[in-house]
Formats: structure tokens, C-alpha cells, sequence
């Protein structure tokens, strides 16, 4: 098994002169295949010599043949073990490229070392310090890890493909010239494509598509588009591609569901009554409703990318990117809470995202480095719903923080996928709303790389202590709007307008210092509202310009009256 020493040296150049000289020989063969069949046997010669001399003509036409496709079998093995060892360089590289910038040696046996100089560090911001090393680390681990895969995978590929043609056991396809037999020889014995690493973390995954060529990806997007569509460490665009491509497939699947279904309801002289088959029908229409909601966000004006579609739950699931996530300068991600659902909510979520992507860009253009800005609605998780049965029996009850710890299961590796699928960080945010809020608070007391989150109409965060939230001292910010009645609840962890280092941001009527007027957000339901002063504080925080946030101590009389009792915290 080669060693990462080993793939850093590795070189495709060889292998394509490699290739440049089969096809010359491949070439000289044919020609030799056409004078052997013109030379044939006289003309009127017949008896035992003449017919071993068409049986000796005959076995050397086959023996031209099936080397004729063990060559063009190793002709193709090389060409394309050239283009993986390419890839794999690229790939090696840029995982050199991130442990130099970071301060980390790999070694050739492949194990990563940290040689960052030594220099005093703030004692407020060492945790984090010491959180980002760690993330960095990890990194590198498992891109290493992948490099090392892939490169087995390639050298032990190509090997089989030599083994094979040396012992003679290309199959020539039973081919009647000896060009046939060139090209049912390439046909075979080319190189196998590796799936995703299992289970792996986004930085396996990264590394996994890293390690592949341009052909490969593609080919993978075109046949295996269920293995990258929702693979977090995979670019967006590729994702994106994938998923569309599933989107049919996934709506036949759904489509022949509910005809079988509804035939048996209507063979039951009971229907549903002594089954549940009317209620997975009506999960299997909203799930087809959900499908509707996708395709048409997906045909709105501007750059769209589907970065989820999962249809196994009781619920279907989805994430769409306004703008592009792997070049955008800043990236935010939306959690939306109770009652959520993609064919109910995907529409104007998207929309709010939508605007909150065009403010940001234009106090970018205002006041900051004039980046581009990409939003996510991220519906990745079974949120609770409202009904009677729902809310008192259901396991994704509002009641508990079971669907929100499941949820920042699957966000937290979504939200460390960005960072791991792109060459340079973005800024990334995360931004929970109500039930949401819970989900990305938990996810954020993971080491997910986000640098900056605002929580707004919160239950609470799943944590009494700011320092729990994994973002960099001083980047989490709550905004808590007039007459919001579940701000004040305090459910799930201390109520975050009395969370100590909380930096409160008004959803109040302002004026700003450049005489825009901003509009007041009450209720629980309205952050997002265009033109308010909360939409204002999400959009300059996405930005990376928390300084121009509009602030206020964010308490109502709600919170007089739940003021914690001292020590009860």
C-alpha cells in the first residue's frame, strides 16, 4: 500500500507518455493484423499443407487479436490511472497548501503535527484558539486519509489491468477484426471509481471528491447522483446537479407509492379505518407536495442550489441556497422551527432569504468589503408540528428537544461542509428562528467552524452559558421582538436575553446614522420582514460587520416577569 510519501512523489507524466506509445503500437499492430489477412493462402492450393497453413493463418489472427485487446485493456488502464494520479496531486496538494497555511507539518507516514510557533494568546479567545487547531487537525487527517485511499485504490487497479493482460485474460469479445478487438479491449479493464468514504465526516468526504478527476465526478454525478447529493463536503454545485437529477426518480418512487396506496384503499370496504395506508398517503402526497414547493423555488429568478433533498423520513427534507456557497464571500444558513415543513414553508422562507441575501450585498457595497453573499434555507430535520396528538405523544413533540438534538445532528457536519468543500473559508453564519434557534444551538456546541450566529424569538439554546455556542467570542447575537411571547419561555436553557457576553440587537423602529428609517418587528413571526430593523441586524452580521448592528438590551415585560430567581441557574 503506498504511503503519502509516496502518492507526493507519484507523477502522471510517465503514465501519459506511457499511453503516447501504446497508441503507436496499437497502431503498428493493426497495420500488421491487415498484411497478415491480405497474405492469405494461394489461390487453388489445397490439401494438408494448405489447410495448416490457414489453421496457423487463423491462430495468429487470434493471437493478434487478444493482444490487439490486452493492449488497447492497458492503453486504457494507464490513461486513466494518468488522469487519477492528476487529480490525486491537486488533491495532495491543496492538502499541503492548508497544513502549510496552518502551521502543520505532514509527515510522510502520513501523520499531522502541529508546528505552530509559540506566542502568546489572549485568554479570552484561547478556547477558541485551541477549538479552530483542533477543526484545522482534523482536517488534514482526513483528507490524508483519503489520499492514501484513493491512491490503493489506483495503484492496486492498475495492477490488476497489467496482471490481466499479461496472463492473457482480456476478452477480445469475439471480435472479427482486429479493430474490434482494439476496442473491446478498451472497453474493460479500466479503473474502478470509489464511493464516498462510509460514515465519513465532511472532511472525508471532501477529500474523497478531491481525490477524483473531473471525468470521475461527472461520471459519479451521472450515475450515482444519490451518492453525492446530500454529502456534506461536496461542492454545491455538485450537489446541487445530483439532486436535481433525483428529483424525477425520487417523484416516480412517490408517484407509484401512492397509486398502490390508493388501489388498496379502495379494494378495503373499510379504507383506512383497520390501517394506516390513508395516513402514509397523506404523507406520501405531502411528500409530493414537497417536491412541487422544490421544483418551483428551484425555477425562481436568480442562482438556486438544491443542497438537500431526502425523502426517507415521515417528512420530507430539503435545503436551498440563494447564490452560489462555494465562491460566495459570506455564507449564512437558516433553521426555521415549528410547524416547518418544505411543502408548506420552503416557498417563503426562500423568499425572506432571497432579500436578506440582496440587503446584504447592498450594506456590503455601503459600508463593507463588497463580497457576494449566499443564504441557505435549511429544513434538514423533522421540526414538531401542531396537533393535539403531535404535541402531547409525538417523538418530535415541541415539548422536547429530541427533534432539535436529531436536527443539529445533521446541521452541524452540514454547516463544517462548507468550510470543508472549499479551498478558502467563507464567513459563515447561522441564523435559528424560534424552534430552529434550539436546533442550531445545539449544533453549535459542536466544533462546526461558524463565525458568527444570531438566535431570534428563541425558547432557548439548550445551554445556559454563552461559552458553550462554539463561535468566536463576541459573534452570538439575539434579537428578541416586542410582544414575542415564546422569547420569554426560557424552555430549553436560560431565556438568551439573560445570557451573560449575549450581544442584544433591537428589532425596534429605527433611524440610522445615514437617515434610512427602519421598521419596527413584533410577534413572533416577522424578524425577517423587509425593511425592518431586525432583517437590517441579520444582513450587517452576515456581512461581517457586527459593529454596525443597532442594539438594545432586548428585554420586554416578559422578561421581568421570568427573571431567573438567583441560583437557579
Amino acid at each position: 500500500m503506498p504511503t503519502y510519501g509516496d502518492i507526493r512523489k507519484w507523477q502522471a507524466g510517465p503514465l501519459e507518455a506511457t499511453v503516447s506509445g501504446l497508441n503507436q503500437r496499437c497502431d503498428e499492430l493493426v497495420g500488421l493484423s491487415d498484411e497478415l489477412s491480405a497474405s492469405g493462402v494461394p489461390a487453388g492450393w489445397t490439401g494438408e499443407a494448405a489447410d495448416a497453413a490457414r489453421a496457423e493463418r487463423d491462430r495468429l489472427q487470434n493471437s493478434m487479436e487478444l493482444l490487439v485487446a490486452a493492449a488497447g485493456a492497458v492503453r486504457r488502464g494507464v490513461a486513466e490511472a494518468s488522469d487519477a494520479v492528476e487529480a490525486l496531486k491537486h488533491s495532495v496538494a491543496e492538502t499541503d497548501s492548508i497544513a502549510e497555511r496552518n502551521h502543520f507539518i505532514i509527515r510522510d507516514d502520513g501523520s499531522v503535527v502541529d508546528n505552530a510557533p509559540v506566542t502568546a494568546h489572549d485568554p479570552a479567545h484561547i478556547d477558541e484558539y485551541f477549538r479552530e487547531r483542533q477543526r484545522v487537525q482534523q482536517e488534514l487527517v482526513d483528507r490524508v486519509e483519503q489520499a492514501v485511499r484513493r491512491g490503493t485504490d489506483i495503484d492496486s487497479d492498475l495492477a490488476g489491468v497489467l496482471r490481466a493482460a499479461e496472463k492473457g485474460e482480456i476478452n477480445d469479445g469475439g471480435a472479427t477484426s482486429l479493430q474490434d478487438a482494439l476496442n473491446a479491449g478498451a472497453g474493460q479493464g479500466g479503473l474502478s471509481t470509489i464511493g464516498p468514504p462510509e460514515d465519513g465526516s465532511p472532511y472525508d468526504n471532501a477529500g474523497w471528491w478531491d481525490s477524483l478527476s473531473e471525468a470521475e465526478q461527472q461520471a459519479i454525478i451521472d450515475e450515482h447522483p444519490e451518492w453525492v447529493g446530500n454529502l456534506d463536503g461536496v461542492p454545491g454545485e455538485a450537489r446541487d446537479e445530483a439532486n436535481r437529477a433525483r428529483l424525477a426518480t425520487e417523484r416516480a418512487a412517490l408517484e407509484a407509492r401512492r397509486d398502490e396506496l390508493q388501489a388498496d384503499l379502495d379494494d378495503n370496504w373499510f379504507g383506512g379505518t383497520f390501517t394506516s395506508a390513508d395516513a402514509e398517503l397523506d404523507a406520501v402526497n405531502a411528500k409530493l407536495a414537497s417536491l412541487d414547493a422544490i421544483e418551483e423555488t428551484l425555477a425562481r429568478p436568480g442562482e438556486r442550489q438544491l443542497l438537500l433533498l431526502d425523502t426517507s423520513d415521515e417528512r420530507a427534507e430539503a435545503a436551498i441556497a440563494n447564490g452560489n456557497i462555494d465562491t460566495a464571500d459570506h455564507v449564512a444558513v437558516f433553521t426555521p422551527g415549528l410547524t416547518s415543513t418544505v411543502n408548506g414553508s420552503m416557498g417563503g422562507y426562500d423568499n425572506s432569504m432571497a432579500q436578506l441575501q440582496f440587503r446584504t450585498e447592498e450594506e456590503l457595497a455601503r459600508y463593507g468589503d463588497g463580497g457576494s453573499v449566499a443564504t441557505v434555507t435549511w429544513i434538514g430535520y423533522q421540526a414538531p408540528q401542531l396537533s393535539v396528538g403531535g404535541v402531547l405523544f409525538d417523538s418530535d413533540t415541541v415539548l422536547s428537544d429530541g427533534s432539535a438534538q436529531r436536527g443539529a445532528d445533521s446541521l452541524a457536519p452540514f454547516l463544517n461542509g462548507i468550510d470543508a468543500s472549499r479551498d478558502t473559508d467563507p464567513n459563515l453564519t447561522a441564523l435559528g428562528h424560534s424552534y430552529g434557534s434550539t436546533t442550531t444551538g445545539l449544533a453549535l456546541q459542536q466544533n462546526t467552524g461558524v463565525d458568527s450566529a444570531v438566535f431570534f424569538g428563541s425558547p432557548g439554546l439548550g445551554t445556559n452559558d454563552v461559552d458553550n455556542i462554539n463561535v468566536p467570542t463576541g459573534n452570538a447575537h439575539y434579537i428578541e421582538a416586542r410582544n414575542d411571547a415564546v422569547g420569554d419561555l426560557g424552555y430549553f436553557g436560560i431565556d438568551p436575553s439573560h445570557m451573560d457576553g449575549m450581544n442584544h440587537v433591537s428589532a425596534g423602529e429605527t433611524t440610522l446614522p445615514d437617515g434610512r428609517r427602519l421598521t419596527e418587528s413584533t410577534g413572533h413571526s416577522a424578524y425577517m420582514d423587509d425593511s425592518s430593523t431586525s432583517q437590517y441586524n441579520l444582513s450587517v452580521v452576515v456581512g461581517g460587520m457586527p459593529e454596525r448592528v443597532v442594539t438594545d438590551d432586548g428585554k420586554g415585560f416578559g422578561d421581568i416577569l421570568s427573571w431567573p430567581v438567583p441560583g437557579t441557574y
